[in-house]
């Protein structure tokens, strides 16, 4: 049994004892301890957790030119609200800066603690500065295999897993800003958890900033996390500087319920998130198999097998148009223009099927007209040159710049007013994040303003794709990079966006649906890049909108071409997803922890049935069937090969079961005779 928590407030006042608590601040499941240094300690108040530290640290730190001010002496503290706030005083030599900690413990989130930070310049001299820390922090192991488990969320070109395990020798910065050309952004949030207890730190500001979160494991005597910024100015004489609001929050199991109550921050702040829409479920054919050099008469005849299998979206990908940048319609494909599009779109409507189409905004191939006749729209580096998009040899638009904007809206008509689409995919790592930006042009009061109005960028396309087609669906594949929370606010189908394994689809759909809501339509992505290019069962048993991109035989990759005995399976699966539309049930993303428990879980609820999705290379063994109601039996139904299991109830929720890859089951409840 879990202890059950209330919200207390608790300041403890001690003798002032270098390495004891001078106060302590309790909300739930977190204890934190104030020393007289004003070092903290972090204390899970959780049963039979272990500590999470076994020393008071320097936290929250001030980086300046001469070294990082650590050791403040405590003055005083005085309590507004749910605020806390403890001063204190670093003195040496001419330097003299005061610090107020403030620590704010809101009853609506047990178990976090959200921090601000305001350094003050006391002296008569100016202080040069490079940014500051917080939530420094040293964590113990206590002997896990592996030692702790972790949600990051940088983005690199290396597209790594974003649930991880961390061993000995693990380092990753999780910068927010570009970590190369074209890759960057991401959610600021790191959660490190072990099996008994775990701890999450972020920033609660509902713009993206350029932050790290480094993990850092290269010393095995402690794994360290903290949050920084790196920002040089002059802190001159009276002047103060005042941290990001920060946040740290003490849990058990994996990363869901974190980044759940992290996501209700943010909405309280203002953040509000678009909710999925019934067509964002219906599941997706891409004629990407046929690549870029598709024809429109290879997707007219795709169609019909297209309806038969029992998908319901037609996706035009890339290809259609000229260049990044026009977006004039290819000629060779659609020689009379504009008519030739609505044609094509037509014929997909008049099957009975929805229509897509592919786009990819804020970059500009060199030599197009867009570049030609309107520079002023580049988004341009420190030095004047502008930022190169690597993937697509394209550079970046600015998509803080008014008249980007304007340009970018004018094609959603068309795209969706205009063409008929009734959707969107916008696709390109380089839509993740973007670089500060120094045009001239622009009159940014700082170039950092491109970085934190990019979500805005896609809330205009997003209301207006809206405002035209109220069921609209909005796509965002940011092709591998860590998806940023600011972006997914304004798309209703986040996508597991060019999966390097099933793991990662699994995993990422338990990010989103944390993230943006149990219920939020994920997009599992083309089948063909699952393992085996056709593991249906690691979207479908997590709750994901299935798609493919078949072609027809004789067509395309050996791995794509729709030959008979893969329409077999393509039916079957497309069939199971339609039958259940596991999408559209409340995922339980609280009941397992995708890290420790095995096999790997995921359990989506639909009513008063539970689907339960187990996933190992081979298994034979027994599964727990957790959240069953208590006084009701459960018979367990492998709704794949339509086999009965068993029966299991709350007292009692084992069966022995073997598979190998997947089992998906569905426990549904035994009526009463």
């Amino acid at each position: 049994m879990r202890k059950v928590h209330t919200f207390v407030l608790v300041i403890v006042l001690a003798t002032v004892v270098v390495g004891q608590p001078v106060l302590s601040v309790r909300n739930g499941t977190i204890n934190l301890e104030v020393d007289s240094r004003l070092f903290t300690r972090v204390v899970p108040e959780v049963s039979g957790a272990h500590p999470l530290m076994n020393a008071f640290l320097p936290s929250e730190q001030l980086l300046t030119d001469a070294g990082a001010l650590t050791e403040f002496s405590f003055v005083k503290k005085y309590k507004t609200g749910d605020t806390l706030v403890v001063v204190g005083t670093y003195q040496k030599g001419q330097v003299t800066i005061t610090k107020q900690l403030r620590i704010v413990a809101n009853k609506q989130y047990p178990g976090v603690l959200v921090i601000e930070v305001v350094y003050r310049n006391m002296g008569a001299k100016p202080v040069s500065v490079r940014g500051w820390k917080n939530h420094a922090y040293r964590l113990q192991s206590t002997g896990d295999d592996p030692p702790f488990w972790s949600y990051q969320s940088g983005s690199y070109e290396e597209r790594y897993d974003w649930v991880t395990p961390l061993r000995p020798g693990f380092y990753r910065r999780n910068y927010m800003g570009m970590n190369a050309s074209d890759y960057g952004g991401g959610t600021p949030v790191v959660d490190v958890w072990r099996r008994d207890v775990g701890i999450a730190i972020g920033h609660v500001d509902i713009f993206p900033r350029l932050v790290s979160l480094p993990v850092d494991f290269k010393d095995p005597r402690g794994l360290r996390i903290d949050i920084e910024m790196e920002k040089s100015r002059v802190l001159n004489p009276s002047e103060s500087l005042r941290t990001l609001p920060t946040f740290v929050m003490v849990h058990q199991g994996d990363f869901f319920k974190p980044l759940q109550t992290y996501r209700r921050m943010l909405q309280n702040r203002g953040l509000r998130f678009a909710g999925p829409v019934p067509t964002a479920y219906e599941p997706i054919w891409c004629a990407w198999g046929y690549e870029r050099n598709f024809t429109v008469d290879q997707i007219v005849k795709t169609i019909p097998k297209v309806k038969s299998l029992g998908l319901e979206w037609v996706v035009i990908d890339d290809g259609w148009q000229t260049a990044e940048g026009d977006w004039y319609l290819n000629p060779r494909k659609f020689p009379h223009g504009d008519a030739d599009m609505k044609k094509l779109v037509d014929t997909i409507h008049k099957a009975g099927l929805k229509a897509k189409l592919w786009w990819t905004p804020l970059a500009v191939d060199p030599g197009t007209d867009l570049y030609n006749k309107h520079r002023d729209m580049l988004l341009l580096n420190a030095d004047g040159s502008p930022r190169l998009i690597t993937w697509w040899d394209s550079y970046y638009l600015c998509p803080a710049y008014a008249p980007v904007r304007e340009y970018t809206r004018r094609l959603v008509q068309k795209f969706i007013g205009e063409w008929g689409f009734d959707g969107l995919k916008i696709d390109g790592q380089h839509l993740n994040g973007v670089p500060p930006c120094y045009n001239p042009a622009h009159h940014h009061h700082r170039p950092e303003e491109s970085v934190e109005q990019l979500p805005d960028f896609f809330r205009m396309i997003y209301r207006e794709a809206t405002k035209i087609k109220p069921d609209a669906v909005v796509e965002i594949c940011a092709c591998g990079t860590a998806a940023s929370v600011f972006n997914m606010a304004h798309m209703n189908q986040p996508v597991a966006s060019d999966p390097l394994s099933s793991w990662q689809i699994r995993h990422r759909a338990k990010v989103y649906k944390a993230l943006m809501g149990p219920n939020v339509a994920y997009y599992g992505d083309h089948v063909e890049l699952s393992d085996g290019f056709q593991d249906f069962a690691s979207t479908v048993g997590v709750g994901g909108v299935i798609g493919t991109k078949f072609t027809l035989p004789g067509f395309g990759s050996d791995t794509v071409q729709l030959t008979p005995e893969r329409e077999k399976v393509w039916k079957k699966w497309i069939s199971i997803y339609n039958a259940h539309r596991l999408a559209e049930g409340q995922y339980r993303g609280d009941l397992y922890d995708i890290g420790y428990d095995r096999p790997e879980t995921h359990v989506i609820q639909k009513g008063d049935t539970l689907f339960y999705a187990f996933y190992a290379p081979e298994y034979q063994g027994t599964v727990t069937f957790r959240g069953l109601e208590a006084g009701k039996s459960y018979r367990i139904w492998d709704y794949v090969h339509d086999k009965n299991l068993g029966i299991v109830s709350r007292s009692t929720p084992v069966l022995p079961v073997q598979f190998t890859h997947a089992l998906l089951v569905a426990a549904v409840p035994v009526e009463k005779k």
